[in-house]
């Protein structure tokens, strides 16, 4: 397979993988953007106007509601269906034509994962009407003061004697806060210590006791601060109490979250289609832009870096979907898709954005909006830092206690999946099992910087191995935060190496994507290497992990070949 058809290019946009109905909404969505134009594109995003036309599009199309109702709440229709595969698809046509597009689209599922999770069949039933009607959604978890610290909400609900309460307080940062119909709010109940206060339950913003104050950020999107002023709660809009709401707050991000990653995906494709077509057909000094060595490698990076995140998110939606109470090896490479895949986007826009310079800054441009919007992503989920905690409390099962799993296979099959919304309580981090990762790397080490990647993952083992990090490293979040940049790095290829055997990507593009990989992985070294706390030993074997690529100049050449036949192969309609 040719790496460039890892690529969305909507003028060929045609995913045979996928039924009937998913084919027309997905083609129906990318017409609605092109029909619409780029000028209306970048006009509207200057301007801060609201989305309305395009929720408007959504729901009469019955976009949404095809693709976040689960099977059990379609009342039949057999479209309908929780599917990660073209969840993931949609996710990436939407981010790149712009974040704000996939912004309302996103929080809309998580603001559909603690209804879907519930057993409250009224709340679902409402919540598959508004769908169907053309509603968003909006998670109501997020306060000014607090952010998604779920340990200290100040929304609180007081028991009014008839079996319901009253909610009172605010909600802060809550996209789609000024229009949904299903908004799911966390809180707690007044006089209840311990776990038994927390409470989730659903909202309606146009209830008369729902106050929208204001849109937080300055921007097409609307991030809303909402009051609810003794917000009658009923029995019936009850989802969780106790620590099920918690666990529904903490497994509706494992749901939603996942989807920053295409977005970024779509963002960084179109930006590198602008960049190479506008640099490609630019002259300077004489000579067309992409003559200079420099560009070149700037553009060659910036395409592997793009087909990595790719290789790597399409193979984690086959984890996703074929997970269960035995097999939760998602939770790990969902806060890799978060963290890993969000920055590896920040890096491509940046790349090609040093390329075009002043262009890059023009209104017209979708780069404009693009290095805007880029840096929000990692950031839409706490923080790099805190995803790299999380990600931490794998690798010791990962790196020493691999278990035979059955192999995974591609699933883009059109079925529902019902464990993401029957995930159970969240804890056992530290219990979840993986495949063996050596086995992949063993089998492409005919290719040179995958040999040369796969010495340094061995040296990560042995730092671990003859120097491990003692309790007070342990405690050291900057110490861990550096350790397990390396360790992250290890995942990802481990992922980017079955899909690229999967799907029999080409082997240049793949050691070209390798070599840069080596370089990452030198640099997060040198990084541990000069922490405070690092020990004499682990400084030694960090220091003994430092590689260079092996460089081969015929194929890089080769690579730079398919990033210029880039250049004039999509552009969007004016």
């Amino acid at each position: 397979m040719s790496a460039t058809s890892l690529l969305l290019n909507p003028h060929a946009y045609d995913p045979q993988r996928f039924d009937q109905e998913t084919r027309r909404l997905l083609r129906a969505t990318i017409d609605w953007f092109e029909a619409r134009g780029k000028r209306k594109l970048t006009e509207d995003y200057h301007d801060r106007v609201f989305y309305a036309d395009f929720l408007e599009f959504a729901g009469r199309e019955g976009l949404f509601a095809t693709f976040l109702t689960p099977a059990p709440d379609s009342a039949g229709n057999p479209d309908k269906r929780w599917d990660t595969s073209r969840i993931a698809a949609l996710s990436e046509i939407l981010g790149f034509y712009g974040l704000n597009y996939w912004y309302p689209w996103q929080v809309t599922i998580l603001g559909l994962g603690p209804v879907w999770q519930s057993v409250n069949g009224a709340a679902r039933k409402r919540a598959a009407d508004a769908l169907a009607a053309g509603g968003v959604g909006a998670f109501g978890l997020s306060e000014r003061d607090h952010g998604a610290d779920i340990y200290s909400s100040d929304l609180v609900l007081t028991p009014d004697g008839a079996g319901g309460y009253r909610a009172n307080g605010s909600k802060y940062y809550i996209g789609n806060g000024n229009c949904a119909r299903t908004v799911s709010v966390f809180g707690r109940i007044e006089g209840v210590e311990g776990q038994e206060q927390y409470v989730f339950f659903a909202a309606d913003s146009e209830h008369p006791d729902y106050h929208v104050v204001k849109n937080v950020v300055p921007s097409q999107m609307f991030v809303a601060e909402f009051r609810l002023e003794d917000y009658p709660v009923r029995a019936e809009d009850i989802l969780h109490t106790g620590a099920e709401a918690f666990s529904a707050a903490l497994n509706t991000v494992n749901i939603g979250k996942f989807n920053l990653c295409f977005g970024g995906i779509g963002m960084a494709t179109h930006s590198l289609y602008e960049a190479i077509t506008h640099a490609h057909n630019r002259v300077l000094y004489g000579k067309p832009v992409t003559d200079f060595p420099h560009v070149r490698r700037e553009f060659v990076e910036s395409f592997v870096r793009l087909a990595g995140m790719k290789l790597f998110s399409d193979r984690a939606v086959d984890y996703f979907r074929t997970a269960g109470p035995e097999d939760r090896r998602y939770l790990l490479y969902n806060p890799i898709t978060k963290m890993k895949v969000t920055t590896e986007a920040q890096k491509v826009i940046g790349l090609v954005a040093d390329v075009v310079a002043a262009k890059g800054f023009e209104a017209d441009t979708y780069l404009a909006m693009a290095k805007n919007d880029i840096d929000g992503l990692p950031k839409l989920e706490g923080t790099v830092a805190v995803n790299l905690a999380l990600i931490a409390k794998f690798m010791p099962a990962y790196l020493f206690s691999p278990q035979e799993y059955p192999a995974v296979p591609t699933r883009d099959d059109a079925s529902d999946d019902g464990f993401l919304f029957r995930q159970g309580p969240a804890r056992g981090l530290s219990k979840v099992r993986f495949h063996d990762w050596k086995p992949v790397y063993e089998k492409a080490a005919r290719i040179p910087n995958v040999a040369r990647f796969t010495e340094q993952a061995q040296l990560l083992v042995r730092l671990l191995a003859e120097a491990t990090p003692d309790e007070a490293q342990q405690a050291d979040l900057d110490f861990g935060l550096a350790l397990t940049e390396l360790f992250t790095l290890v995942v990802y290829g481990q992922l980017i190496l079955e899909q690229a055997e999967l799907t029999g990507l080409e082997d240049d593009v793949l050691d070209q994507l390798f070599a840069v990989l080596v370089q990452d992985f030198s640099a997060a070294a040198v990084d541990l290497h000069g922490k405070a706390s690092s020990t004499g030993k682990q400084q030694e074997l960090a220091l003994a992990a430092l590689r260079k690529p092996v460089v081969d100049d015929e194929r890089f050449a080769r690579v730079w070949e398919k990033v210029r036949d880039l250049s004039g192969a999509y552009e969007m309609n004016p």
